[in-house]
Formats: C-alpha cells, structure tokens, sequence
C-alpha cells in the first residue's frame, strides 16, 4: 500500500488509529475502523483487542460467553478455564482481515490452558495484528520508507471453581500498539502505546432437562480491558481502552447420544464515554464531557448519551447463535452479529464447521456480509485446536 505522508502530527495519528484513513489516502475508501465499524462507532485506541479471534465463536454470530468452555476461554470468559475437559489444550487461530481494502492485513491468535487441578486453572494467550507493509511517500512524491504496523497483547488468566457449578476469572494483559516508524518533520515526537489492562469474568452452569432431554444451562459475563488510557506521545491524545461488557447465555441439549444442539445469545455494550453535541465554540450543548476518569467513564457510559436512554440501547449490540454436534465429531454453526447503523453498522450473518479427530479440532468460520456494505464480507476464520490430556471420561 502506498500511503501520501503529509508530515503533520494530527494526520500522522489518525492514520495509524484506523484503517480507514489509511485506505482514504490510497483514494480507496473511508470511514472503516480496524474492527470493521465505521466512522459513528465509539473511538477507542487499540480495537482489535475486540475482534473475534476464534473459528468457533467467530462461525456463531461472534457468541462466546457462555458457550461450553474450551481453551479459547481466554479470550471470551477466562472464568471457564476451569471446567474444561481436558488437562492441556492449545489452539491456534488466523484470519486475513478486511482483505478487499487492504490485502495483506491479517490477526492471529494463540491461546493455551492448563488445569492445576480440579478447581484451579490458568490460561495465557497472544494476538497479534498485523497491518500490512506500507510504502510512504510525501506530497513531493519523495519515499519516506516502508514499514509494517502491528498491534499485540499478551494475556496471563487465572480461574478458580467455587462449589460444582460456578467460577470466577481474573486476566491481566499488555499490550503494545506500534501503528508507525520514526516520523521526522513533526511537531512533537511520537512514539509506539503500551498499556496494561485486566478482565473480570463470571461464569455459572446448572444441568437438567428441557423437553424431557438432558440439557445445561449457563450464564456468562466478562468485563474486559479495564485500563489507563493510552497515548502515542506526550502532545497527542489520550485514547479509552475498548472496555467492553459481554453478557450471554447458553443452552446444551443432548437430543440423543449422537446429536447436541447448543442455542446462544450474547449481548456486548463499550464502556467507554459518548461524545457530547459541542456547538461551534467547542462548548457542550448536551450530553456529558468524555474527558474523564476511567471509572467514570465505566460507570458513566450507561447514561451519558445525548439522546438519552433511546442512544444508549442504540450502543448495545446483539450475537445469537446456535451449533449442532453430530456424535461429538463434526459441527455446523450459523449466527448472526447486529450493530446499530449509528454504532460502527456492523451487521452480518456467521457460518461455519468444525471437526474433531482424535485429540485434534479443526474449526472454520466464514462472514457473509454484502461487500458494497461491509468491509467484513467474505472473511474467514480458521483455528486449530489440541487437547493433549483428556480429563474425565464420561
């Protein structure tokens, strides 16, 4: 990609902050954020931290907080590691990312957990997103190099059980952001973002039956990216990290001993602040300053809208999904993700398979979505997952 470098500091950092203006200065397109949402989405620093990393999740309309725990838990709800069926597991995910605007962008994940023993476990897991090679050249069309910007995060998860059917999960996570190279001829010195943040999760299951089938239900929350705001220099702006609220439910019915159907719904809303309606001074003429503590931001973002209560339901978006099991080896999923027009506009139906072999997973996910509409159409998904101790043998 070839990018005209204007050397100012304000153009310098909004090109690195979202795709879409990079992409607008190869005349392509605008308007897209890294997450795939346009330019009325909330503005955070760092959104891939809320990209769906899994096929599994990912084939299911981005649904995952309450699914049956495997080791992708550390991303979706860390409180679930602990019930997981096996006593190691590793998973591997990669998907090409808005590759019709740009070709060589691409997030990958690797996650893994452990049990130490039957109400303890801990999970660690990487991202890495990877925004391409871009050349740079200056209005005199004079080349300013090439480089490639990229985005990681670190995550160390601990979950403990407490009593059969409950648990809670705490993360702790790093994160660099490094959106450019050295930049001269700018007024101040910019530099890559680096923060920490943590999740809170919660996670409760309870068996029975459902039309006279066995069945389970569970109830998953996780609160994530709770953290300082980040900063790409001492004069540039200070960026809310995507602090995110996922609420979700799930149910498991075992039809007969070779067919499961699982239904999910997930809701997630950002906890971060609504800008306010400023008039032509700057002055607020409603709403409420978005330059703010952190935890006022957290708890002020459920009624800090400008349009009121109505604008806030506007901020939460919705995730059904469901799967189907087939003698526990081979899976079909579908679902769907809903996203406010004047919220990001992400909206797109999810599908996918998976298939086990021995202590391998191989799960795929594909986004349908029209390409005149969403800069998601067509993408995939794929994760590889290994459990290479089983647990208890049913």
């Amino acid at each position: 990609m070839k990018i005209y470098f204007p050397l100012t500091l304000r153009y310098a950092v909004s090109v690195f902050l979202t795709l879409s203006t990079a992409a607008a200065c190869a005349q392509t397109t605008g308007g897209v954020n890294t997450n795939g949402s346009n330019s009325s989405a909330l503005v955070t620093g760092v959104p891939f931290l809320n990209i769906t990393p899994d096929s599994r999740s990912g084939a299911m309309g981005d649904a995952g907080v309450a699914l049956s725990p495997d080791v992708n838990s550390t991303y979706w709800n860390p409180a679930k590691l602990t019930f997981i069926e096996n006593n190691d597991a590793l998973s591997a995910s990669y998907s090409p990312w808005l590759h019709h605007l740009v070709p060589d962008v691409s997030l990958s994940y690797l996650s893994y957990a452990h049990k130490l023993n039957d109400r303890n476990s801990i999970g660690a897991s990487i991202r890495y997103f990877n925004l391409g090679s871009i050349d740079l050249v200056d209005l005199n069309q004079q080349s300013q190099g090439s480089y490639t910007p990229n985005e990681f995060s670190i995550d160390g998860s601990f979950s403990r059980k407490f009593g059969n059917n409950f648990s809670l999960g705490l993360t702790v996570r790093y994160i660099h952001s490094s959106l450019y190279s050295n930049i001269s001829g700018t007024s101040a010195q910019l530099s890559p973002a680096n923060g920490v943040a943590a999740d809170v999760s919660l996670y409760y299951r309870k068996p029975g039956e459902l039309f006279g089938k066995q069945s389970q239900f569970a109830f998953g929350t996780n609160i994530s990216n709770i953290g300082p705001r980040i900063s790409y220099g001492d004069s540039s702006p200070k960026y809310y990290l995507p602090t995110n609220l996922k609420l979700g439910v799930a149910e498991n019915v075992d039809l007969d001993d070779l067919n499961r159907i699982t239904v999910a719904f997930d809701i997630n809303k950002l906890l971060v602040p609504t800008p306010p309606i400023r008039d032509s001074d700057g002055n607020i003429i409603k709403g409420k300053s978005d330059d703010r503590s952190v935890p006022s931001a957290i708890f002020g973002s459920f009624s800090d809208a400008p349009g009121g209560f109505s604008e806030e339901l506007k901020e939460i978006s919705f995730s059904p999904g469901v799967e189907y099991w087939y003698n526990r080896q081979f899976a079909l999923r579908a679902g769907y993700f809903y996203e406010n027009p004047s919220k990001g506009n992400r909206q797109y139906l999810t599908l996918g398979a998976g298939l086990k072999y021995d202590i391998f997973n191989l799960d795929f996910a594909y986004l349908a979505a029209s390409q005149q509409k969403s800069p998601l159409a067509n993408t995939l998904r794929f994760t590889l997952l290994v459990n290479f101790e089983s647990g208890k043998k049913k």
